[in-house]
């Protein structure tokens, strides 16, 4: 019985991911589009990229099981979105607004590596190793993102922004 607790909990949470990916997908275009330093739009961009792979690998994790990845909301990613576009109306173009969309690219970022660590700790726990290794992948990626987002805050950004 407590297998099948866990295998239900694993499922829930990677719809939870699936919905968050696809929230991330469509917001990526407008952050890139707000973002004044190149390197930012760039590194949305580019994230946007890896961000359809990591859909893909969710994907065949879910024909795996033979369940559907849709019919979940994931109002946590809904919020840090949401504050997302409040950050970008508050602020016109400028470096501090780069700074304010880093900081929220950071906590999206965060809350995705919390996620995918679960999940690929529930993969291991239920001797699902292939889906547990996809989910690492995944896990490595988004923690690169977030190293990006602090070189990229900390060497460039955050310098111009203190000068505006």
């Amino acid at each position: 019985m407590a297998r099948e607790s866990l295998e239900e909990v694993y499922v829930e949470q990677l719809k939870d991911l699936y919905s968050a990916e696809q929230q991330i997908l469509r917001a990526l275009p407008k952050m890139a589009k707000s973002a004044v330093h190149p390197d930012l739009q760039q590194a949305f961009t580019d994230h946007e990229q890896v961000t359809r792979v990591h859909v893909q690998r969710l994907e065949r994790i879910f024909k795996d099981l033979g369940q559907s990845p849709g019919g979940h909301k994931c109002k946590g990613m809904e919020g840090l979105l949401a504050e997302g576009d409040e950050l970008m109306e508050e602020h016109s173009e400028s470096d501090a607004l780069d700074a304010a969309m880093i900081a929220a690219a950071q906590r999206v970022e965060h809350y995705e590596i919390a996620g995918y660590g679960t999940v690929r700790t529930f993969a291991n726990m239920l001797g699902l190793d292939e889906h547990a290794q996809a989910l690492q992948q995944t896990l490595d990626e988004e923690g690169s993102t977030d190293e990006k987002l602090t070189e990229l805050a900390e060497t460039v950004v955050n310098i111009d922004a203190v000068k505006e």
